[in-house]
């Protein structure tokens, strides 16, 4: 491949791939079955520890988003994006051969955190690699290779079902980063430290509409992918039916490639708060038939463009507001939104004690469709096209 363009969107695909399709959610997929390890835990882990876990992924993630940024200004983009994979690598590591839930814990944030190492950083590199009119695309194709990854931990969830298989899909995903790892320092360009002076100050007042979708975008993603294959489990269907569901969030996820031409023509607001009902209307859908798994792969359908559509969008529409400083830009918005992915584990873990998980599903799709309407009707830095 001659293209820089075309080199830097392969490479960073591939590692939001694994960072994100694997790394971040491989927890909720491996739950059911980790759950009932008698190496982790003799009478099983309980809800509460479960959530404390989950949170940890996320505090992880969060973690790797706001040290990205100081990596990136000492030694360029790409070195974020290497961090990041190392710890993928190290976190899948941990997490196969853990024996108890401490180590378990330590894996999967540093697992989680490769996410947050490497997302933002595409949005720098693009900048300077990919001309302005390409960006859009660039930045949606990218963000979207996490379809990639879920279809390929759907795949080895199918191929290793049972309590001990699930370390195996924990090592396919530091094999995975280490793979893509290499790829990256190949394809993806070397470039300088943008300096402080080039660009002066980031505007943050452009960013609150951005922020209020972030943090509703993320507590819905992670409820869902932390809680829907454990909601199979509880209705005791066949271990098969977590991963399949997987799959099919990863293969009709793909429609986030076109997320670009969709802001261009719709608007990036919009285009927003359509993801949001379909995070809300998957929420609801899994809520009032988790006993079914038809009905999962059901919700599992409106799941996928909600969340490659929401990721791609939040890359893009910062973009947009910020575009000297787009990876900064996205760097605050999801941050934000990420403390929401952290709180928001624990919480449906502790509530889980006194709610069912249904009626906590239904509460928050509720919160998604209030926050949609938000978006919709308040004043942003993105231009709504007249319809």
């Amino acid at each position: 491949m001659r293209s820089p363009t075309l080199r830097l969107t392969v490479a960073g695909a591939a590692v939001i791939a694994v960072a994100y399709g694997m790394g971040r959610y491989a927890f909720g997929l491996t739950l059911p079955s980790l759950r009932a390890d008698p190496a982790l835990s003799t009478g099983g882990l309980d809800d509460a520890v479960l959530g404390v876990i989950a949170s940890g992924s996320f505090f992880g993630y969060l973690a790797g988003l706001l040290l990205a940024p100081v990596v990136g200004r000492r030694w360029g983009p790409r070195a974020p994006t290497t961090v990041g994979n190392a710890c993928g690598l190290v976190g899948g590591a941990l997490a196969a051969a853990a024996t108890s839930p401490v180590v378990l814990a330590v894996g999967v944030v540093l697992a989680g955190s490769a996410a947050g190492w490497v997302w933002a950083a595409y949005s720098d590199l693009a900048a300077v690699v990919v001309d302005p009119p390409a960006r859009p695309r660039t930045l949606a194709v990218i963000s979207t290779g996490t379809s990639a990854g879920l279809v390929v931990s759907a795949v080895v969830g199918l191929a290793v079902l049972g309590v001990p298989g699930w370390r195996l899909v924990w090592v396919a995903i530091g094999l995975a980063s280490l793979a893509v790892g290499l790829l990256n320092l190949r394809w993806t360009p070397r470039v300088p430290p943008t300096p402080r002076s080039r660009t002066g100050r980031l505007a943050l007042r452009g960013l609150t509409v951005p922020i209020v979708y972030a943090v509703a975008f993320h507590v819905g993603v992670t409820t869902f992918l932390t809680w829907a294959a454990d909601m199979l489990r509880r209705a005791a269907l066949a271990p098969g039916w977590a991963p399949t569901m997987y799959g099919l969030i990863g293969m009709v996820g793909l429609v986030g490639l076109g997320v670009g031409g969709w802001c261009a023509r719709f608007g990036t607001v919009r285009v927003a708060a359509a993801c949001l009902l379909f995070l809300g209307a998957s929420l609801v859908i899994l809520g009032a038939g988790a006993g079914s798994g038809v009905v999962a792969l059901v919700a599992a359908t409106f799941y996928a463009p909600g969340i490659m559509g929401g990721a791609a969008v939040l890359a893009v529409w910062t973009a947009e507001i910020a575009p000297e400083r787009a990876g900064e830009a996205l760097t605050v918005v999801v941050a934000v939104g990420a403390v929401a992915a952290v709180v928001a584990p624990t919480i449906v873990g502790l509530l889980l004690g006194a709610v069912s998980l249904a009626a906590i599903l239904v509460g928050l799709a509720v919160l998604l469709v209030l926050t949609a309407a938000y978006l919709v009707t308040a004043r942003t830095g993105s231009p709504v096209p007249p319809p």
